[in-house]
């Protein structure tokens, strides 16, 4: 069962010592923006840090690629089968625009092989070739897939950054298409486009995502559109009912500029009676998972999220 409450970790208003170090190497290093870089060029760039900074991965899990309507995805499962009937949707992060299976195939290993469960990573279509709302549209895809292929089975979703935002709105539709989730995990997500809490202000520079990223990657993502858009399959915080969606793992992180967008979204789940684990990591910054192979609050997040899936397997 979940454990539900909120659960502040670290010191609030206090930068861990080990990013502390890094923003501080980032910035002697005068890494590339990704926005200055273009699309293709973005998602190299993010894919080789990626590969520099994300966890080793576990052994003795099994990866095969597959597709799911056409989408490109990836099973992982225990060596010799799974040991629990529950399978886990999962969807990278990277602003819809950058991301891919391989730069979250660390992560999707270490929850097959500490829930004993099958994990399924979907890598949904990207902006600008294919803006929104087509990442949504695969998503509601993969959950159907998953409903048919795993009858019976204990179901979830997960995503970190956009793949955060993304399963929030495939638990929308799991609800209103009567699909029963025992889970949704929302690793730091954007909830509402329209953007206009403090922290975006407060943190929009020198913490790795900037307020320069997240307008480039809504640039890519909504093309066509003028201003935010703020129906619920872009900004669930907006969604008429948070009541009945599935009980929820909410992680944020102390000097993330979504920050507020996700305390506000778990808040929104608790007022309509949904069981909300909230976990922030006071002195972690947005995509700290991709950096768990050198930071403490990275294998915190990762260890939270292995640990919340597997607390609702039946």
């Amino acid at each position: 069962m979940l454990e539900t409450g909120f659960f502040s970790l670290g010191t609030p208003g206090r930068l861990d010592a080990d990013l502390e170090f890094i923003l501080a190497k980032v910035a002697e290093l005068k890494l590339p923006k990704l926005y200055e870089l273009g699309p293709v060029g973005a998602r190299t760039e993010f894919a080789l840090r990626l590969s520099r900074s994300n966890p080793p991965a576990p052994h003795g899990v099994e990866a095969e690629d597959i597709t799911i309507a056409g989408i490109p995805a990836r099973r992982y499962q225990p060596q010799g089968g799974p040991k629990a009937k529950a399978m886990l949707l999962y969807f990278h992060g990277g602003g819809f625009v950058v991301g891919d299976l391989e730069t979250h195939d660390p992560h999707c290993r270490a929850l097959a092989a500490e829930s004993g469960s099958v994990v399924v990573a979907l890598h949904y279509r990207l902006g600008p070739e294919h803006p929104y709302p087509a990442a949504i549209q695969d998503g509601i895809a993969a959950l159907k897939w998953a409903a048919a292929e795993y009858a019976g089975w204990t179901l979830g979703v997960a995503g970190d950054s956009a793949g955060g935002t993304l399963s929030a709105v495939v638990a929308l539709h799991a609800r209103d298409l009567n699909i029963p989730l025992a889970l949704q995990m929302l690793i730091y997500p954007a909830v509402d486009q329209k953007g206009d809490f403090p922290s975006r202000t407060r943190l929009a520079d020198g913490y790795l995502l900037t307020q320069g990223d997240i307008e480039w990657f809504t640039q890519q993502y909504f093309v066509g559109h003028e201003g935010p858009v703020l129906e619920p399959d872009a900004s669930p915080l907006r969604a008429a009912s948070h009541g009945g969606l599935a009980p929820a793992l909410v992680l944020t992180c102390g000097f993330d500029p979504l920050v507020d967008e996700g305390d506000a979204y778990a808040q929104a789940l608790i007022g309509a009676g949904v069981p909300v684990r909230h976990v922030r990591l006071e002195g972690s910054i947005h995509g700290c998972l991709g950096l768990a192979g050198y930071v403490a609050s990275g294998r915190q997040a990762l260890a939270e999220v292995c640990g919340a899936w597997r607390s609702v397997q039946a």
